[in-house]
């Protein structure tokens, strides 16, 4: 058959959309724990504000899926959930200071597909705007921690800063207008390797002794303290190192654990300081689960004023984590929510769901067969699903005031009262 879906979209089933939901679940919960607000924002956004200098670049503006509206307006889908925060803080001048929000949501790129990377895809992101010190990049990198401990996954967080990266840049050589160029070069050092980088680099004008000066000065490696110190003495002051050093001191308190990677560029233009990615530890997946940075200038430039609104946030590929869920079986697949199946035997229906409705008011997930099914049907039909319990409803069990339960796992069965019932299944 002709494929239905454009490529890289996709439906979910219920096996993998609860995963995502428990996902989802984590996450929300670990957002608020940290006094982060959810708000919520349009799919589609006017082109001028999606490809404005301040937000992605030239590199995202590839990847936008664009539209017009039947005015004749140029739209677009939003890329990620930064840009269009940014513009809320615009739009809502009298918001109190410091900000703190979360969202989860869809975005959508136009951008090459393979594992853990697709067009359409869920994102949740933490944003804080008004917070000038580094302490809010240490508090949204110890989010990230509660969330992959929560998901009993060992990470990787590695942490840079733009300013020291701008640094290197200008010190290695590099004329000021090809400074971008050089970034998303830079990015790709880690899939690529340095070679490649360096004839990409070499094609965009780059001369050889400038090439070999800058991967020479971000290949300095070792521990954190040595990495700054090592750069300190190449670079002298620097600003950069110095919010990383305050950085390193703020996630000890935290209880995060953080790795300078001088070679961390993250290709979007919007990032002024410091920026990281989150790994998987030996993981299949090789690209970032979660990533982000600080971004002072965005908001500001899309006020048109000379003034920087200090924002911070990191975002959490969904689909991504949850590739990575299936693939480490870190969270048991289930193909329903339901926890009790309730299966009438004979003409007992009405009792049946006075049953079904007294497990609901107890908040027990309940369903039950309304097709006059069999016993051995309803235990198929059960089983088919993963729904670990079934009760029976008979004339028998109407007369002695009980209801027979079977677990599904351990193939055994009780005769009890609904009391005994709810208390099991609770």
């Amino acid at each position: 058959m002709t494929e239905l879906t454009p490529k890289g979209v996709r439906d979910f089933l219920p096996e993998e959309k609860i995963i995502r939901d428990k996902i989802i679940e984590v996450l929300r919960k670990s957002f608020e724990l940290y006094g982060y607000n959810p708000i919520e924002t349009p799919a589609l956004e006017r082109m001028e504000i999606l490809a404005s200098k301040y937000a992605g670049g030239d590199e995202i503006l590839k990847e936008i899926f664009k539209l017009k509206d039947q005015g004749g307006r140029d739209l677009g889908l939003r890329y990620d959930l930064t840009v269009p925060f940014a513009r809320v803080i615009a739009m809502n001048p009298n918001l109190k200071m410091p900000f703190k929000r979360y969202q989860i949501d869809r975005v959508w790129r136009d951008g090459p597909i393979k594992l853990g990377r697709y067009r359409e895809f869920c994102q949740a992101d933490v944003d804080v705007v008004g917070i000038k010190s580094v302490g809010a990049e240490a508090e949204v990198l110890a989010i990230a921690k509660s969330v992959f401990d929560k998901l009993k996954f060992d990470i990787a967080i590695e942490v840079n800063n733009r300013k020291l990266l701008n640094k290197i840049i200008e010190f290695s050589g590099v004329k000021t207008d090809k400074a971008d160029d050089v970034i998303l070069s830079l990015d790709k050092l880690k899939k690529i390797g340095s070679a490649a980088v360096g004839e990409e680099l070499k094609e965009k004008g780059i001369k050889q002794e400038v090439i070999y000066k800058l991967i020479k000065i971000i290949a300095v490696s070792g521990a954190n303290e040595k990495i700054l110190e090592e750069l300190e003495k190449i670079l002298g002051k620097c600003e950069g190192i110095d919010e990383l050093k305050e950085l390193l001191k703020l996630t000890k308190e935290f209880g995060v654990e953080i790795e300078i990677t001088p070679t961390l560029a993250r290709g979007l233009s919007y990032y002024t300081g410091t920026v990281y990615e989150v790994y998987l530890k030996k993981s299949q997946i090789k690209s970032s689960i979660a990533a982000g940075g600080r971004y002072d200038k965005m908001i500001g430039l899309l006020l048109e004023r000379n003034e920087e609104f200090p924002a911070v946030g990191i975002s959490f590929g969904i689909d991504v984590i949850a590739d990575a869920i299936k693939l480490e079986g870190k969270i048991k697949a289930r193909k329903s929510v339901v926890d009790v199946y309730v299966a009438p035997i004979g003409d007992v229906m009405p009792k049946a769901i006075s049953l079904l409705q007294a497990l609901r008011k107890e908040g027990i997930k309940a369903d039950m067969d309304l097709m006059g099914k069999g016993v051995t049907k309803n235990l198929s039909f059960a089983n088919s699903y993963g729904i670990r319990y079934v009760v029976f409803l008979g004339e028998n069990e109407i007369k002695e005031k009980k209801v027979k339960l079977r677990d599904m796992e351990k193939g055994e069965e009780k005769l009890l009262n609904v009391e005994e019932v709810v208390k099991i299944l609770k």
